[in-house]
């Protein structure tokens, strides 16, 4: 079972708007299909819970959403209050992250998860890239059909010997880019493992992770079973989940049996 933290949004017609937890279709779709996990989530999961709720599943999944990370956790103020923040999911997911590097569990990060894991784990964040000198604009086309603002948008470059080189069969692989916010500077611990043309961090991966442990810019989650690199990360994540259930499940079996 792999656990994918909710959005918080406010939804709703007519001026009236009450609070709902969503989870896109497409993150629990890949987990689902190219993880072959099951997805859950945890309503109104807090803090004080993590411990508890991580024995009982295999690894974690950080997805993309419409929100940002607060800048406050890096020490800013919010640059466009027009941007849609969730406070609620930042003080879970900060605090999840640390939780699963220290104990071992198998963690992916997508887009706003791959940001969340670099600033709980210390770095800070371009809050818009595209007003950066010398940075491309790296904002999807939000008027066009989901295929074309999920379409491959930008070459990456892998670093040599990496896993994502060996997931991506090469060197340089393209893949989409929809966001707004970036890596300004990487936390410590983290290693990059793959650029856009650039110099923006696109994937890292979290130095002495005892196991899966990368977080990526871009979206795998995409219809991963159309695109073999994005179809490899899923793999490789589902192959580390099921190694980390299978020893729980030894665990369990071997309290069972164990006289008190």
């Amino acid at each position: 079972m792999v656990w994918l933290p909710a959005d918080h949004r406010l939804m709703g017609d007519h001026g009236h708007q009450m609070p709902f937890l969503v989870l896109g279709d497409k993150y629990a779709r890949a987990v689902k299909v190219g993880a072959e996990a099951q997805p859950v989530m945890f309503p109104l999961a807090d803090t004080g819970q993590i411990q508890e709720l991580l024995s009982m599943v295999d690894g974690v999944m950080l997805t993309g959403s419409p929100s940002n990370v607060h800048p406050s956790h890096f020490d800013e103020a919010v640059a466009d209050p027009s941007l849609p923040l969730d406070p609620a999911r930042d003080q879970l997911t900060l605090a999840l992250v640390r939780a699963c590097v220290h104990e071992g569990v198998p963690l992916l990060g997508v887009c706003r998860g791959f940001q969340e894991i670099n600033v709980a784990l210390g770095g800070t964040l371009h809050q818009r890239v595209h007003e950066v000198p010398g940075l491309m604009d790296h904002r999807e086309p939000k008027t066009a059909p989901f295929e074309v603002q999920y379409a491959p948008s930008h070459p990456l470059r892998l670093v040599p010997g990496s896993v994502f080189e060996t997931w991506a069969g090469g060197s340089e692989v393209m893949v989409n880019s929809l966001h707004g916010q970036g890596i300004n500077r990487l936390a410590p611990g983290l290693d990059a493992l793959a650029h856009a043309p650039d110099g923006l961090v696109e994937a890292f991966g979290v130095r002495g992770a005892r196991t899966f442990a990368y977080a990526v810019q871009f979206h795998p989650e995409w219809r991963c079973w159309e695109t073999p690199f994005y179809g490899a990360i899923f793999e490789a994540f589902g192959r580390a989940c099921r190694s980390r259930q299978s020893l729980r499940l030894q665990a369990a079996d071997l309290a069972r049996h164990t006289p008190a």
